[in-house]
């Protein structure tokens, strides 16, 4: 709000466009924004001390800038504290709606098994960017890609039967997984299925229809229990035929040629592919002739894209193959998605969750061991609350408020606590501000600002950077700057509750004014994470 006016008084006064001017956040009693005025030296060829007094002669004052000083290379603004905190108790951010419709692909795991946790923070992640887009005005669009054509399901139509369900595909997967790796034989009776799959083969479809319908309903169930939904379920066969487009397309380049084996592959020499790996080639087919993955994938990554802007989270293994895709939709002169990669989660002390998990923890078995400890620690309290939502809020928080490059270790008690920086915490300082409203009986609306406590202040501008934050988040899609953001909120509220009474104070008007804010701009900062808030704890 008035970072805008105060980049429009620096353009004025300056050869710089409001895009290229960036404001700090000075120390205290030096104002409350900062210009420096550094990035003007080189090109007016004077110290940034006379441009800071230059600039400062210039600038006519707006409604609500108090004054400028110039201190060494800096200059420094003062606002409207009173007309600040008025502005900002009565405009909470409310975003206008945009046309740009956008179209969003996150989780997309494989229909052969339960999910594990290692891949859930795609899906937080996902649905977190979904959330913070919306918010932003725009139309999003979430797509589950489901590789319904691969090598897993054709292993799994071997042994699976009608009457398997869903908890018994991961075991099955398991033990066909062995055999076939040791037994040649089978391996190539998993290769005949995929061919006649391609086919369209009316049993083997079928067959396959089965298994991914059977993994799919029971991955939803699982994500919609934590409140990730998706709009479409897009499926690899659609893209069997399309993918034989594709082929022509890339053989037009001259770079498909075929190798010893017999298979087509695509050469991505000269690409900057040459130094991650020692041969870069993209194999597009088997020696069959069936098409790979990747072509299926080209297609239905020129079909998303057709629909509007195109983003897609994917696990940081996922990188060097994006790129290789990456390199033949350039190769088509096609335009690419923007991509969004994350690193993995790893689990600290978690003990032995599940008997039929093989070599990975399985979300559901997860949540239900979060849940059991949520619901113990709150019984030890003496606390109210739900113990299903401080677990998901627990595990999403502990998913988000890191780097999403960065890995986590997911500390089951760390996670759980109701002090410091968890998802515990924020839920109970939003359920403390909702207690305080409670209180009142009169309603709650915007006031006169008299006197303001530094503590007031402090608590009124992060209150006022959350437009800010969330606008951040978007351009860099990193929900880890809300997740900060709500952490840093809650902590000053906290100050602010113990240093300034509210009930029955002389600033009892202004001061719940600040607590309503303060909890309407913690719940949005928390939707946008997904987490679902708590009335009381």
């Amino acid at each position: 709000m008035f970072e805008d006016k105060i980049k429009e008084l620096i353009s004025k006064s300056t050869s710089l466009k409001k895009q290229e001017i960036v404001l700090e956040k000075p120390k205290q009693n030096f104002g409350d924004y900062a210009f420096p005025c550094f990035i003007l030296a080189k090109k007016l060829k004077k110290s940034p001390v006379e441009i800071a007094k230059e600039i400062k002669n210039k600038i006519k004052l707006a409604k609500g800038i108090e004054k400028v000083e110039n201190v060494g290379g800096y200059l420094n603004f003062f606002i409207d504290k009173k007309g600040f905190a008025e502005a900002i108790l009565k405009n909470l951010t409310k975003p206008k709606p945009r046309k740009k419709r956008i179209v969003l692909e996150h989780t997309s795991v494989n229909p052969n098994a339960s999910p594990h946790v290692g891949r859930a923070r795609n899906s937080v992640i996902g649905d977190s960017i979904k959330r913070i887009l919306e918010f932003q005005g725009y139309n999003v669009e979430t797509h589950y890609y489901v590789n319904n054509v691969s090598k897993q399901i054709a292993m799994l139509a071997l042994v699976f039967r009608q009457r398997d369900g869903f908890n018994n595909l991961l075991k099955k997967y398991i033990e066909i997984s062995k055999k076939v790796k040791n037994d040649p034989k089978l391996e190539r009776k998993v290769f005949d299925l995929l061919n006649k799959f391609e086919r369209g083969d009316k049993k083997t479809v079928a067959k396959f229809n089965r298994i991914v319908k059977t993994a799919i309903s029971g991955q939803k169930k699982i994500f919609k229990d934590i409140g990730i939904k998706f709009n479409y379920f897009d499926y690899e066969s659609t893209y069997i035929e399309p993918a034989k487009k594709i082929i022509k397309e890339l053989q037009k380049t001259g770079k498909v040629i075929k190798d010893e084996e017999g298979r087509l592959i695509l050469d991505q020499k000269g690409t900057g592919l040459d130094k991650k790996m020692r041969c870069p080639v993209l194999v597009l087919t088997r020696s069959d002739g069936t098409g790979l993955y990747i072509l299926r994938d080209l297609a239905y990554t020129l079909e998303k894209i057709k629909k509007g802007e195109n983003i897609i989270v994917l696990g940081e293994d996922q990188k060097l193959y994006f790129e290789q895709l990456k390199q033949a939709l350039i190769l088509m002169k096609k335009d690419y998605p923007k991509v969004v990669h994350y690193s993995f989660v790893l689990l600290k002390h978690v003990g032995k969750m599940s008997t039929r998990k093989g070599d990975v923890v399985l979300l559901e078995d997860f949540l239900d061991k979060v849940y059991e400890k949520a619901k113990q620690e709150v019984r030890k309290r003496g606390t109210k609350g739900n113990p299903r939502r401080i677990a998901i809020a627990a595990i999403k928080y502990s998913m988000l408020k890191n780097d999403n490059n960065r890995s986590i270790i997911f500390d089951l008690d760390e996670a759980l606590r109701f002090e410091g920086d968890t998802g515990p915490y924020l839920l109970y300082s939003y359920a403390r501000a909702s207690s305080i409203l409670r209180k009142v009986k009169k309603k709650v609306g915007a006031t006169r600002i008299k006197n303001l406590k530094e503590e007031e202040i402090k608590m009124i501008k992060k209150i006022g950077e959350f437009s800010e934050v969330v606008e951040k988040a978007h351009q860099q899609f990193a929900p880890n700057l809300i997740a900060n953001y709500s952490y840093e909120l809650a902590s000053i509220f906290n100050e602010f509750y113990h240093s300034c009474p509210v009930i029955g104070s002389k600033e009892e008007s202004q001061r719940l004014a600040i607590v309503k804010a303060t909890r309407e701009t913690l719940r949005n900062a928390l939707k946008l994470l997904g987490i679902d808030t708590l009335e009381e704890m």
